[in-house]
Parts: structure tokens; C-alpha cells; sequence
């Protein structure tokens, strides 16, 4: 089954704004239990350079206001449906 997107009612219509304090700016994206996989390149004089980068997540994704913490979990998915 589906989850189906909560769109904030911010305004213009869909902007998230924390019901706590206010703040239509600042977000924050929590992951836990993540892996993190970057493959290097080694390039002549010794020095690297990342090529490749894959993140896993197994445990729970929080979206948080950037300002006070208030938990806005709820508009996650409206949130990966806006980040370009």
C-alpha cells in the first residue's frame, strides 16, 4: 500500500512552515542506520578523488524544523517530492 503525500498548507500552497515556531526556512533530514559507500580513485602524485557515492538507510528518516526541532516527519515525502 501507498502512503499518501501530506502537503503542507503553507503559504504559497504545499510550503512547510513549523506549527511550533514559525520557521519556513530551515529543515533538517535525519537518517539512521546508514551506510555509506564512496569509491576513490587514486591519482598520480597520491591524492584521491571520490568517483563513486551510494547511501543505504535501514532505520527510520526524521524531518525536523531547523530552528526549534519540532518533528515535522509528517511532510518527509512532500519534502523528497520537492528536493531538486
Amino acid at each position: 500500500m501507498m502512503k499518501k503525500v501530506q502537503i503542507p498548507g503553507g503559504e504559497p500552497a504545499g510550503r512547510v512552515v513549523c506549527n511550533a515556531c514559525g520557521n519556513k526556512s530551515d529543515f533538517v533530514e535525519i537518517a539512521e542506520n546508514v551506510l555509506v559507500t564512496t569509491r576513490y580513485r587514486q591519482n598520480s602524485d597520491g591524492s584521491f578523488t571520490p568517483e563513486e557515492n551510494d547511501t543505504e538507510i535501514f532505520g527510520a528518516v526524521k524531518f525536523l524544523c531547523g530552528k526549534c526541532g519540532e518533528d515535522l516527519t509528517q511532510y518527509h515525502a512532500h519534502f523528497l517530492e520537492m528536493s531538486f
